[in-house]
């Protein structure tokens, strides 16, 4: 049986930090010679993927190839969401800040500060296409969630990856990248109210630590204190994250990056589609009701991390880099969650339900680039070894527990003592590969080839009946594209691209279940004017599937793996600062899911379920930065996103109907007012302006999930 998706906890009190700014000029001095490197980058900017962009454009990116590559230059469709963009919407999650992303449904299931449930062209992605600073955060388990304020930016890379990242879903990966020690001393102070009780406060600062910038920091604490939508559920953090930079010279630099996050919360509640969808005989569900047990449910998390970049420079052609990250999460949690109505159509069945789960990883990615020239061909060569490691326990209770009446809620009642284990697992995966790319400039013609071998362990060891299952997979997968720059900004390119995702399991034979592979055709044109600050990006995929889990038909007890989905699809996105105080950014998703091999009755010809043909949102804003006098601090923004609808299951499923939700910002610059209030900034940000109510998603009739309500954030800042 699979966890549920809710979780309930005590409430913490939010630690506050404050993070004070050095004042020490950023003279960056050079210690060592410099070294000239051929470079591939057209657009003549000096901005690089891993520092702080200004604006809602990022014109570089590092996930598509793992070196700093203009995003017009990468053949496969990419985005970055930077820190303005963030700011911008005072977005508190990661399915918040990428809810204007092409491809991606994000906030699934609806009020949860457990985890980010999102999928990426119609596959989920939460489990393992999370990634924090290259290396994978989410480690084949949903239960981690990383605080939004520690990052710099989003990058959001679709389609299979598996060449540079090894084991994931073929809807492709986002990538966290953490919040670094800068050269010029910078900063932010940041107090927070809201909806719900919401009180944060927040601080960052960043910037040399020795007059010759050979040392430079960075740190980043939050604080929070938040009741949610529904009742009896909270939202509470305490979060850090320190950065060290030793840079002795300019061929060779150390950072250091480490955080720490507590969590204490509850999960989303399991409600069923009759009473929210659909009303019953007595009108739906509220959308703030509990349907746990207050002296029970709680999820407790607590993690942390301490990793490392290094990179050294040996000559004009070759350079070495080499990041790793030590990580560790700890959860604690109980929950009395629905299971459906029961016939009087007012009574929700539940389930009490404790896991007690420790996870524990190691990576490691070891890279050696080379950059030089054949003839007219310029090349920029990455070969490859990473390694990684997890640790995974978790033992798993559950029993039957007292009903309760959605329309006259009744608690405190016993739930009934969780001695015996139903799961007891201990499992290590352990994954080495090797890969080599090629990035080869001819004029104007970008090429990207790439290679990489995969050997995949698991070790599963089931303590209740001491019985052990070990695992073997290999998987060979390669990608390639082509991409042409015009003059005019214009980029059409083409790509392949293949990925694969062991299944841990057997049928019904004793036989390993083949990995899920995934391969993605794709052509699109991408679009950055000479002298503009714009980018948009069209493309098409034909993106499959195999080896999908379906039933076996000689047990109906067993699975086997011969099944497949295809997914075709249309994206548009665009982000743009157009001048004169005006900034975009939107997208639009047109998807063609199907079933196309199963052995399921009538799936064949099927959408699959929770995923929606169609994903659309638009949000501007206006600085009225020609106005005279106070009037130019005025910042107003907008916001429209349309959320197509979804289906509850494979065959026969009902309709979880589309809904149209708007956002609305506004925020001044108190300097405008009076120069003595420089680096003073007030902020309101409003999500679903309407309070619409609607169901997000529906993982069967009895799990249904309310979305998010309005939530408005208000806040004021002081930067310098």
């Amino acid at each position: 049986m699979r966890p549920p998706h809710s979780h309930r906890a005590t409430r913490l009190l939010a630690c506050l930090m404050s993070a004070t700014a050095l004042s020490s000029p950023a003279l960056a001095q050079d210690t060592g010679a410099a070294v000239v490197v051929p470079g591939v980058d057209v657009t003549s900017n000096a901005e690089r993927a891993l520092d702080p962009v200004r604006g809602f454009v990022a014109r570089q990116e590092i996930t598509g190839t793992k070196t700093d590559t203009p995003l017009i230059e990468n053949p496969q469709s990419i985005s970055v969401v930077p820190r303005d963009q963030i700011d911008a919407r005072q977005a508190q999650t990661l399915g918040e800040a990428l809810r204007y992303t092409a491809g991606v449904r994000g906030e699934n299931y609806g009020t949860d500060s457990r985890t980010d449930w999102f999928q990426l062209r119609g596959f989920n992605a939460q489990d393992n296409g999370i990634f924090l600073n290259g290396l994978r955060y989410n480690t084949g388990y949903a239960g981690s969630m990383f605080e939004t304020y520690g990052l710099e930016r989003y990058e959001i890379l679709r389609g299979p990856t598996s060449v540079l990242y090894g084991q994931i879903a073929p809807g492709g990966l986002v990538n966290m990248v953490q919040r670094r020690p800068t050269e010029m001393a910078q900063g932010e102070v940041r107090l927070t109210a809201g909806s719900y009780g919401r009180t944060q406060v927040q601080a960052t600062s960043s910037g040399p630590l020795t007059a010759d910038g050979v040392w430079s920091y960075s740190l980043t604490g939050l604080g929070r204190a938040s009741q949610t939508a529904v009742d009896e559920v909270h939202d509470d953090r305490a979060f850090v994250a320190p950065a060290l930079t030793w840079r002795p010279d300019a061929n060779t630099s150390l950072t250091v990056l480490g955080y720490y996050q507590a969590d204490r919360t509850s999960g989303n509640q399991f409600l069923p589609y009759q009473g929210t969808v659909k009303p019953t005989p007595y009108g739906r569900i509220s959308r703030s009701l509990f349907t746990g047990e207050t002296d029970y449910d709680r999820f407790d998390r607590t993690q942390y991390g301490l990793g490392y970049e290094f990179t050294h420079r040996f000559d004009n052609v070759f350079s070495f880099q080499q990041n790793a990250r030590y990580g560790h999460t700890d959860i604690a949690w109980r929950q009395v969650y629905g299971g459906g109505l029961q016939p009087d159509q007012r009574t929700l069945n539940r389930y009490a339900y404790r896991a007690d789960i420790d996870v524990g990883t190691f990576q490691i990615d070891n890279q050696l680039r080379a950059d030089f020239a054949t003839g007219p061909l310029g090349h920029t060569v990455l070969g490859g070894f990473d390694y990684s490691q997890v640790n995974y326990r978790n033992a798993q209770y559950f029993a039957f527990a007292n009903g309760l009446d959605v329309f006259a809620p009744a608690y405190g009642s016993p739930v009934p003592a969780l001695t015996s284990s139903y799961d007891s697992v201990r499992q290590v995966n352990t994954q080495y590969g090797l890969y080599l790319q090629d990035q080869i400039r001819w004029d104007r013609l970008v090429l990207l080839g790439g290679i990489r071998q995969d050997w995949a362990y698991s070790d599963v060891r089931n303590r209740l009946n001491d019985s052990n299952r070990y695992q073997q997979d290999t998987a060979f997968t390669w990608r390639a594209g082509a991409l042409y720059l015009f003059d005019n900004g214009l980029a059409p390119y083409a790509s392949y691209a293949r990925s694969f995702q062991p299944q841990i399991g057997t049928d019904s034979q004793g036989r390993a279940w083949d990995p899920l592979e995934g391969e993605q055709y794709e052509v699109g044109l991408k679009f950055q004017p000479p002298g503009m600050r714009s980018f948009v990006q069209l493309s098409a995929f034909h993106l499959t599937q195999q080896n999908t889990l379906t039933p076996d038909p000689l047990n109906v007890f067993q699975q086997v793996a011969v099944g497949q989905i295809r997914v075709r699809g249309l994206e548009l996105e665009a982000v743009a600062e157009l001048g004169n105080g005006i900034s975009l950014t939107g997208s639009y998703t047109l998807l063609d899911p199907e079933i196309t091999r199963s052995n399921a009755a009538g799936e064949v010809g099927n959408r699959p379920a929770g995923v929606a043909r169609n994903n659309a949102g638009l949000y501007g804003e206006y600085t009225f930065v020609h106005a005279a006098g106070p009037l130019s601090g005025l910042t107003l923004g907008a916001g429209v996103r349309y959320l197509g609808n979804t289906t509850t299951a494979n065959v026969g499923g009902n309709v979880v109907p589309s809904t149209t939700l708007f956002d609305a910002t506004i925020r001044y610059d108190l300097e405008k007012m009076a120069p003595a209030l420089k680096g003073l900034q007030l902020a309101v940000h409003a999500s679903n302006l309407a309070d619409t109510r609607y169901v997000s998603r529906c993982s069967g009739d009895n799990g249904c999930f309310y979305g998010n309500r309005l939530n408005v954030l208000g806040s004021i800042s002081y930067r310098w």
